[in-house]
């Protein structure tokens, strides 16, 4: 596509072509006119004639100024950015509103008890270096991981209620209700903390 400024150049220089084309043509009349006069086959009154309607027809015309304007042209002027998405806020959800501090509650309570429990898990994987499968500390160790395993399903089950929370919201055709959302990140995110932690404890143990 050709903006302003190279149409302008293009026109132009088509516009000069076309009249320098026709200047040659209208000089080859002349000197024809010219040259049929010097033979007499043409009165002097009649070859001023015929050069006077070759100029009044165009031939030593030139551009007359009305040139295309330079604005932009409305095509040009067409924004092809994409609109701003429109943001809905969600209006109170009582229903949502009733749930999550139980739900919170839980998430706090199995995260504490998780972290006391991974400190003892420390330990006794600590302990049970270098003892067989199946030893006393091997078995102390795999028992207080078991625990972890308790407290993570804890969190887990909570994590499935927020998640069921979202999916009924969404069915209903509504949006995300803030509250709901950050709280289910914040429980994704230290369900994912305690299998990391859990899976490194168990590596430190000979596997059975």
């Amino acid at each position: 596509m050709l903006y302003p400024a190279e149409l302008w150049v293009h026109w132009s220089g088509a516009v000069s072509g076309v009249f320098a084309v026709a200047q040659v043509r209208c000089a080859k009349v002349f000197i024809g006119i010219e040259h049929q006069a010097m033979k007499k086959r043409f009165s002097p009154a009649r070859a001023a004639a015929l050069l006077v309607s070759l100029a009044v027809a165009g031939c030593a015309a030139q551009p007359s100024g009305r040139y295309p304007s330079l604005l932009p042209r409305p095509i040009e002027s067409r924004s092809d950015a994409e609109p701003e998405p429109v943001v809905t806020l969600a209006e109170a959800d009582p229903a949502i509103d009733s749930a999550l501090p139980e739900l919170r509650r839980t998430i706090e309570r199995a995260t504490a008890d998780f972290e006391k429990a991974a400190q003892t898990a420390d330990r006794l994987a600590t302990a049970a270096r270098g003892d067989s499968v199946g030893g006393d500390r091997w078995i102390a160790a795999q028992t207080s991981l078991a625990e972890l395993d308790g407290h993570q399903a804890t969190l887990s089950s909570a994590v499935t209620d927020l998640d069921m929370l979202a999916v009924n919201r969404a069915a209903e055709g509504k949006p995300d209700y803030p509250a709901l959302v950050e709280l289910r990140a914040s429980a994704q995110a230290a369900f994912d903390a305690q299998a990391s932690r859990i899976a490194a404890l168990s590596a430190r143990l000979p596997a059975a």
